[in-house]
């Protein structure tokens, strides 16, 4: 399960200390100008080295493209991409060779796989996500010539929305050796009504696939979300105001989304990061024959992973709508 999508398809390689990151756009359409620089622009808000809580692992990810553009343009055929891992350290995960880090796939991988990558995760790791982005900032500029736009922000970290707040936040969690989650809320404008299958091909149901597909993601929501679950069905009602190409209501309580189809309103959504689970502090666990003993993490780790997973979130949602719009199409072939 490596790969996203059915028609616009994504299938994401690599390991957090191999050669590279990379992947394979397929389904793009021929003829669309792709804008490079702006795919890299979008792995560059991904990338880590800076900002308060990030790593400071120092990756440039420039990406190259190996195949499916000429002359700036989508030839129809697959697009694959490399990144490469430039500043791995594994030296630094030898301690964590026999010993599985809570929180983490180390247990997880090595009882289903009977072996496992502990440099930094291997294939479990968030330097995945790099490739995520690439092919998701792609499925951007496609979904664009629709008129379809994606927009994701940091709601909350540490339970704190000020600003001032989430970064005293942030510097007492690091002085701690310490992690935090946070909100990541997303919004998704210009959508036309009819995307979606019924049943199991519902629009929310592919958006939460790739959304609780990310790393650390522990919830996710659209429209109200849970907070419908404690309203009267009178307050939580949607009043049709005026039907066109589009159902447009009073309050968009149901986040753009009826019977899994899009109605022509904006799509809510709204993604919840658990706090990080490696923490610069010694840490009670097991090794991999089962015996006690107590972590002692090292490398280079995120304080809080909220931020960066901002980019993340609108490349899934992106290669989500683009699979969607495509499905769509062929449809009404």
């Amino acid at each position: 399960m490596n790969t996203l999508g059915y028609y616009f398809r994504f299938t994401n390689f690599g390991e957090s200390h191999g050669p590279a990151m990379g992947g394979v756009v397929d389904g793009v359409p021929a003829g669309l100008p792709l804008d490079i620089e702006a795919v890299q622009a979008m792995l560059n808000r991904r990338r880590p080295g800076s900002g308060a809580g990030n790593s400071t692992r120092r990756e440039t990810d420039k990406i190259e493209i190996l195949s499916g553009i000429f002359d700036g343009r989508t030839t129809g055929t697959p697009i694959a991409f490399t990144i490469a891992n430039s500043d791995a350290r594994s030296e630094d995960y030898d301690l964590m060779r026999d010993a599985i880090r809570p929180g983490h796939a180390d247990a997880t991988y090595m009882l289903k796989y009977g072996i496992r990558d502990h440099r930094g995760g291997g294939r479990a790791s968030a330097r995945t996500t790099a490739a995520t982005v690439a092919a998701g900032a792609m499925a951007m500029q496609f979904i664009a010539t629709a008129g379809i736009s994606v927009k994701a922000a940091v709601e909350s970290i540490g339970g704190f929305s000020d600003e001032q707040e989430i970064e005293d936040a942030l510097a007492h969690a690091r002085a701690e050796g310490d992690t935090l989650g946070g909100v990541v809320r997303c919004t998704i404008k210009g959508v036309p009504a009819g995307l979606g299958e019924p049943i199991f091909g519902k629009l929310q149901a592919r958006l939460a696939l790739a959304m609780m597909s990310l790393n650390a993601v522990k919830g996710f929501e659209y429209g109200e979300g849970f907070a419908a679950a404690g309203k009267k069905g009178s307050e939580s009602l949607d009043h049709p105001v005026a039907l066109d190409s589009a159902l447009h209501t009073e309050q968009n309580h149901a986040g753009g989304l009826l019977g899994g189809i899009s109605t022509g309103e904006d799509i809510t959504m709204r993604i919840a990061f658990k706090p990080i689970a490696t923490m610069m502090r010694p840490i009670p666990t097991l090794r991999t024959d089962g015996t006690p003993c107590t972590l002692e993490p090292r490398g280079r780790h995120d304080v809080c992973a909220v931020r960066r997973a901002v980019p993340v979130v609108e490349a899934l949602a992106s290669l989500v709508m683009a699979d969607a719009l495509l499905a769509a199409r062929l449809s009404r072939m």
